[in-house]
């Protein structure tokens, strides 16, 4: 039997010929800012159908989250036709084999296609991995990126990035990167460019969003889903006016670290979930230099501890305090020990972040960022998580809730919790004689460890 590609009768529209026709010509690295109702997902759908037969591998179809992916791709029908989006792109036909619940694909050629979730890259394997799309790339976690790419570079592979703006986080970044570079595709297509929807439609559009969420967020909405406006705050973000402030007043540069401050860490302590940790100083005039970000998964106190001595060594920075969540003198570490006694034998200095209510961390990093110079190492995963932080949105009752959505963006927010809250805190620290001996840390009971931090008790 014969199939002919791409399947179902499909024909890039004039609108996407550009970017199909980057595709299909070899190119390996695209990022397409469109507008609602493109069509991005299947121009990527039908060109790793042809790609997956042209080079036997596997291919990911990449949303933020692994449990909108399902939804959005794997069962998604296509209105103009009822079938699902992806039987027309792959028909069964090419099939050898199909699991609905991994979401999973293999081809009679012995080809693979996924469904993934930028959420879980850590969990990833597949080392013959020749292709991948990121939908809705502006909500997805960057750090899947950096995980992904050397497979794809070993590979000689291709990413194609595919989305509408979400305010001015890691996509637009990757945009201005792109189309100053030779080997990438950059396009941003706004409906007024590709005349895809009657004015009738946008009218529509325009009053639905209006309805939903009153004239000026509505207004917002649609010229970011339709004129692909960089502008509009992410939908529900806690932090959108005064990130961007960061970004217009020009606080998201590169600089020096002053080598005569000490550099304080800021943890959020992760137990089957991410750790992340920001690097900062408290200069005299009250101004916060935040010089670096890392986080990760999977990983114990002493991997954590690792990368912080290592970069305040490979930089010079003096050793400052780190703070870490109150609750880290109770949750275990899997080893049977605090987290705090953990911290402190492999010779770092935790400080207890008083205990606070969400509202109260909210405003305390509200009032910080005004006085905060982000260093640019930090943009794609350490800022792009406090301008992506958001509420989850009630569909039923058309309004946000009280609480934050727990994504890629929690991490990196909550740790910038606790050093807005502990940085008002920063006091003189022991020197290494009035730190007790390793070997003898576990022999302390936490409360008792807190007398050779020097620091009143009620900090504690």
């Amino acid at each position: 039997m014969r199939i002919q590609l791409p399947a179902s009768g499909w024909i890039e529209r004039p609108h996407q010929r550009r970017l199909w026709s980057y595709l299909q010509s070899g190119g390996t690295r695209a990022i397409e800012i469109a507008h609602r109702r493109w069509g991005k997902d299947d121009v990527v759908l039908h060109h790793t159908a042809i790609a997956a037969h042209e080079r036997v591998a596997s291919y990911w179809h990449c949303l933020p989250e692994y449990a909108q992916a399902r939804k959005a791709i794997w069962t998604a029908v296509n209105p103009h036709t009822g079938k699902r989006r992806i039987d027309e792109a792959f028909p069964h036909e090419l099939r050898s084999a199909t699991n609905e619940q991994e979401m999973f694909i293999r081809f009679r050629n012995n080809s693979t296609w996924q469904v993934i979730g930028s959420d879980r890259y850590n969990g990833l394997v597949g080392a013959g991995i020749a292709g991948i799309a990121f939908s809705e790339w502006a909500l997805a976690n960057p750090s899947a990126w950096a995980y992904i790419r050397p497979m794809l570079e070993e590979n000689g592979g291709w990413a194609a990035f595919i989305t509408t703006p979400r305010g001015r986080n890691h996509a637009k970044a990757m945009y201005d990167m792109a189309r100053s570079n030779p080997r990438w595709f950059a396009e941003i297509s706004t409906v007024l460019d590709t005349k895809a929807l009657t004015d009738e439609q946008l009218a529509e559009s325009r009053a639905e969003y209006q309805a939903l969420y009153g004239e000026d967020l509505g207004n917002a909405q649609f010229e970011q889903e339709y004129l692909c406006s960089f502008n509009a705050a992410i939908f529900g973000a806690f932090y959108a006016r005064e990130t961007l402030a960061v970004r217009t007043s020009g606080r998201l540069r590169e600089f020096e670290a002053d080598p005569t401050l000490p550099v304080h860490t800021a943890w959020d302590l992760g137990v089957l979930d991410s750790t992340a940790i920001w690097f900062f100083q408290v200069t005299a005039g009250g101004k916060l230099l935040i010089l670096d970000y890392y986080v990760a998964h999977g990983v114990g106190v002493d991997h954590y501890a690792d990368i912080v001595h290592t970069r305040r060594e490979e930089n010079g920075w003096k050793a400052g305090t780190d703070y870490v969540p109150h609750d880290a003198r109770v949750k275990e570490w899997g080893v049977g020990r605090t987290r705090v006694e953990q911290m402190i034998s492999h010779n770092l200095r935790p400080h207890l972040v008083r205990r606070s209510t969400d509202a109260d961390g909210h405003q305390a990093i509200r009032l910080t960022l005004p006085v905060c110079v982000f260093h640019t190492r930090t943009e794609e995963e350490g800022f792009a998580a406090l301008e992506s932080y958001r509420r989850e949105w009630d569909d039923d009752l058309k309004t946000f809730k009280a609480s934050a959505l727990h994504d890629w963006s929690s991490h990196g927010s909550k740790a910038f919790q606790y050093l807005a809250q502990g940085y008002r805190e920063v006091a003189p620290l022991p020197t290494p004689a009035d730190v007790p001996p390793v070997k003898a840390i576990t022999d302390y009971k936490v409360e008792e460890m807190w007398k050779f931090s020097k620091r009143p008790r009620d900090r504690v």
